[in-house]
């Protein structure tokens, strides 16, 4: 890995440091928000939708204009905007401000995932891409490791505008690095090509077999892994018996293991093959979903290192699936397939929301019930990911989009 690739992948890193940090924080916050701003649990949970909403919204617009570009220009559209948005959330006066400045975070921040994995899959070959995604994850690690408890506990200690002050802080100081030592990235710029509509692009994109099954490959992976999220705390509490500190240990623990495993992984494989290494992790990842969706009420020490395998194997078969799916398109059309398959993401992480809300339910105890049902489906869902990444090419992607 050369010097410059270092800087790309340290600057992109920390990029997705704050916009994961900035979209993880908000729920923490209603405690606070809630009655600050004197609105109820569904007005709040209207504010924190408004982001994914938005950028959903943003990542579709964004598959008709990206790849005409530069990638570097893009991303400091982007970023900037995202910064701004974070940052007027801090100085929202009412509810309706935040919503506002919510929307605006979102419509920007839904450019800067896409442009991101775009900007890696240009910068190293699919041989050494792997391991420059596993260093982006650990993005997020250190988001839940760091970056959440230290937010939360500035939202305590001073206030709530604090966490976004600090985000937005922290990127306006990224955005010069950004400027100064990310190169201007033109390669995927078809010189004297004719220019393709907007229904043309689209259509590239989507008259694909492959893209198409790149898309249910990323879609399926998210909907089957949040399927556990939305219930593992109240699950915790409820059901396990852990305390507030036990909880935000699952995560903290989870985090750091992910934080050290996630590089490893990328190099496991570049070096056995991204197919190879996704199917182990995917099969092995199966394993704590039982474990945790079944799990009785036991020491806490014992709930930990069930959690803390789930995650690192959870994000060990993402890293080579994403490695994968980027893999399937030639750089002229990267950053549209990348922001549609944003898109799809966000909208599977939806909708797994919606089905694990529909299939987890309260006993008159307070316990939850049918969330091994969640785990089940879950399982389904993972080997079938499976089959779908085997239909997925292992060689580069060729200059002809079809």
């Amino acid at each position: 890995m050369t010097l410059q690739q270092k800087i790309i992948l340290l600057l992109l890193a920390a990029i997705n440091f704050t916009h994961i940090l900035d979209f993880m924080v908000m729920m923490p916050l209603g405690n606070q928000l809630m009655p600050y701003f004197k609105i109820t649990p569904q007005e709040f949970s209207v504010i924190v939708a408004a982001y994914s909403i938005s950028a959903f919204v943003s990542g579709l617009i964004a598959i008709f204009f990206v790849d005409r570009f530069d990638r570097k220009s893009i991303l400091l559209f982007g970023y900037i905007g995202f910064v701004i948005g974070t940052a007027f959330c801090g100085l929202a006066p009412t509810a309706f401000f935040l919503l506002l400045a919510r929307i605006v975070a979102g419509l920007f921040g839904g450019i800067i995932g896409a442009q991101v994995l775009s900007i890696v899959s240009d910068a190293f070959t699919y041989e050494k891409r792997a391991q420059a995604m596993g260093y982006l994850f650990s993005a997020f690690s250190v988001a839940s490791v760091v970056g959440v408890p230290l937010s939360l506990y500035m939202a305590h200690a001073i206030s709530w505008h604090a966490p976004f002050y600090l985000i937005a802080g922290v990127g306006f100081l990224i955005v010069p690095l950004i400027m100064k030592y990310l190169q201007p990235m033109k390669g995927h710029i078809q010189q004297n090509a004719v220019r393709e509509t907007p229904l043309q692009t689209l259509k590239n994109i989507l008259n694909n077999r492959v893209n198409i099954t790149a898309f249910s490959l990323s879609g399926v992976l998210m909907f089957g892994h949040f399927l556990i999220i939305p219930f593992l705390n109240p699950f915790m509490e409820f059901n396990v018996g852990f305390n507030e500190w036990q909880r935000n240990l699952v995560y903290i623990v989870g985090g750091i293991a992910t934080m050290v495993s996630a590089p490893f992984v990328g190099k496991l494989a570049d070096k056995y093959g991204k197919h190879t290494i996704f199917t182990v992790f995917a099969i092995l990842s199966l394993i704590p979903i039982v474990l945790i969706t079944n799990m009785p009420a036991i020491k806490y020490y014992y709930v930990l290192a069930v959690t803390g395998i789930w995650f690192v194997l959870s994000t060990g078969r993402n890293i080579p699936a994403q490695t994968i799916v980027s893999n399937v398109v030639p750089p002229q059309y990267r950053g549209s397939f990348q922001s549609f398959n944003s898109c799809i993401s966000q909208a599977f992480v939806g909708l797994a929301t919606i089905v694990s809300g529909v299939v987890v339910t309260t006993a008159p105890d307070g316990k939850l019930i049918h969330y091994n049902t969640a785990g089940y489906i879950s399982i389904v869902v993972i080997i079938a990911s499976i089959f779908i990444a085997k239909q997925l090419p292992k060689q580069i992607a060729k200059t002809d989009a079809k």
